[in-house]
């Protein structure tokens, strides 16, 4: 079987669009999907930037968010079987973890992870397999993989806000209005969001923020504190991928107990500079992991939230690409121009 699939020859360059690349048989462990639809996301940009440091794996593939359906499946899979709509992600769950994959094309090795999706098929392991779950469509399918048990997963599984909590979430791409959607689910007295977009501002306001601030137009943090009554906020999430963000989204939590987590991914080398001071006033800090997310428990959660209505993720795909526009894609998520991109590989329903 060939495909065609968006390859990093090297990095800093536009991914090429490469066609006659074989596809191997499914070894132990190992799931065979035709791809439907592919996210692209800012993990992804900045791979692609050569902005994650080195890469000893060049050329390879990219993608690690899609929806599909499965052809074939290697020996020991129990999870999923031919015929299955699932959607894939970076996030391990359960079933068999069997390592990447490397393709051919005319005698060249192209490197593959345990998932990839800028791809027409992909061999994937077994543990980055999800069923669809009912009710959910195969381009909606494409967010359960990243931004939302990213995103959602910080609100659910994370701070679970009290009854009354106040909540600020910096960067309005897809994690951030994901998480922003989440506290919905909670009963919050003030979520704030924080961004230098207008027009992800007033979408904000539809996802359930109760007040927008314009980062670009107002300090932030002055913004928070004042909207606090000069206490800050129990829990700060962000999600801009900027060492300034993540210091702006400490400083905007309460003394005694205000936690702020971050999933952003700032470029390798970059240092965040907080004052210690802070922290010894109460202040905590937390990395995210995907959301702390278990991919086989809370994607069916999340998609019953989309079914009843609780979690409007149509709105977060503003735009659909072909796989030879994946470099405009790219380019227009690095500018701003869209929120979450979506790749349209196959004719699925």
């Amino acid at each position: 079987m060939k495909m065609k699939a968006a390859v990093l020859q090297q990095l800093g360059q536009p991914l090429a669009i490469e066609d006659g690349i074989s596809v191997p048989v499914p070894r132990q462990g190992q799931v065979l999907v035709k791809l439907a639809y592919s996210g692209v996301c800012h993990s992804q940009l900045m791979e692609a930037r050569g902005r994650r440091g080195t890469d000893s794996y060049l050329p390879h593939l990219l993608g690690h968010e899609g929806s599909g359906e499965v052809v074939e499946v290697g020996p020991s899979v129990t999870k999923v079987r031919p015929g299955d709509h699932v959607i894939l992600g970076w996030i391990k769950g359960g079933g068999l973890d069997a390592g990447g994959t490397v393709y051919e094309q005319n005698g060249r090795k192209i490197n593959a992870g345990g998932v990839t999706t800028f791809n027409e098929y992909s061999v994937v392991s077994e543990n980055r397999c999800v069923r669809l779950p009912e009710g959910v469509p195969m381009d909606i399918a494409v967010l359960f993989g990243c931004a939302i048990p990213t995103g959602a997963g910080i609100v659910t599984n994370t701070i679970r806000p009290a009854k009354g909590s106040t909540v600020a979430v910096f960067g309005l791409g897809g994690i951030g209005l994901s998480a922003l959607m989440a506290t919905r689910l909670f009963d919050c007295a003030m979520v704030i969001a924080v961004d230098v977009e207008p027009e992800k501002l007033v979408l904000a306001r539809e996802f359930g923020a109760t007040h927008a601030v314009d980062s670009s137009e107002s300090d932030p943090v002055e913004a928070v504190y004042r909207l606090t009554g000069g206490t800050g906020v129990d829990y700060s999430i962000e999600a801009a991928g900027l060492t300034a963000t993540i210091e702006q989204a400490f400083k905007s939590v309460r003394n005694r107990g205000g936690l702020c987590v971050f999933a952003s991914h700032p470029a390798h080398g970059e240092k965040i500079r907080l004052d210690p001071y802070d922290f010894i006033c109460g202040k905590r800090l937390e990395g995210s992991w995907g959301g702390m997310s278990s991919p086989d428990e809370d994607i069916p959660l999340f998609g019953r939230l989309y079914r009843e209505g609780k979690l409007p993720l149509e709105k977060l795909i503003t735009k659909r690409y072909r796989l030879e526009e994946i470099n405009q894609a790219l380019d227009d998520l690095e500018e701003r121009r869209v929120g979450r991109p979506l790749i349209v590989l196959g004719e699925h329903s």
